[in-house]
């Protein structure tokens, strides 16, 4: 069941016959049991919750570990979405929650909430290179990409969510659970530090940093329908 789903070369797939369901919609349906239907919202969400996730762990296998969490915990709790808030802030939320958590795990400090956490300064750094980093353009998104994780971390998510995945003010403060003067404020002082000349000396695109391509995207895909379909 697990390999008919990710056939790229199939005809039809969950994502190409239900691509005009809403969030909202797919949610209902998984909840009804087409538990398989989960599959439509992580590959709308991969690439949000890898780049916001790693604006927090700057390690790209820990944010892909980090991922697969998240989704397996947004599933578990799916019941628990009440449409209040967007289904992508909602998820988004979960995301940085288990970003977090893991952190705490990894520095074994008592932290009440990410403000706190953000507030203590905490970095987790590595010198691993993703092979996959070498299909875009690496050496101009490597610069881009190293100038971001030099900020300081309160302002790192910030600046993802807002600069890059083009989130707004308000859904960024409702997902770092910041005010909204205090998102411009981060927002204002990330771009200053990153010094917008780096774009142009480096002519790279922000929204060509942090991708999620193909076969990232599937392994998490697979990763996450092998823990909730068995």
């Amino acid at each position: 069941m697990l390999e008919a789903l990710l056939m790229v070369d199939a005809d039809i797939t969950v994502e190409t016959n239900h691509a005009g369901l809403s969030d909202e919609e797919v949610v209902r349906k998984v909840i009804e049991g087409e538990r398989a239907l989960f599959e439509i919202l992580m590959r709308r969400y991969n690439r949000r919750l890898f780049r916001v996730i790693r604006s927090i762990v700057p390690n790209d296998l820990e944010a892909e570990d980090i991922i697969q969490d998240a989704y397996v915990r947004a599933y578990q709790h799916l019941n628990q979405f009440e449409g209040r808030a967007q289904f992508s802030t909602w998820l988004t939320k979960i995301a940085i929650h288990e970003a977090y958590a893991r952190l705490r795990r990894v520095d074994h400090q008592k932290v009440d909430s990410i403000s706190v956490l953000e507030g203590h300064g905490m970095d987790v750094k590595s010198d691993g290179r993703d092979p996959e980093q070498q299909i875009y353009n690496a050496e101009l998104n490597m610069m881009l990409e190293k100038a971001f994780d030099a900020l300081p971390n309160d302002y790192r998510s910030v600046f993802m969510l807002r600069e890059i995945e083009g989130m707004s003010t308000a859904e960024t403060a409702q997902c770092l659970e910041l005010s909204e003067e205090n998102v411009k404020t981060r927002l204002h002082r990330a771009r200053a530090l990153l010094q917008r000349e780096l774009y142009s000396l480096a002519g790279a695109n922000a929204n060509m940093a942090f991708q999620f391509l193909g076969p990232r995207c599937d392994r998490i895909v697979a990763r996450v329908l092998e823990r909730i379909l068995h």
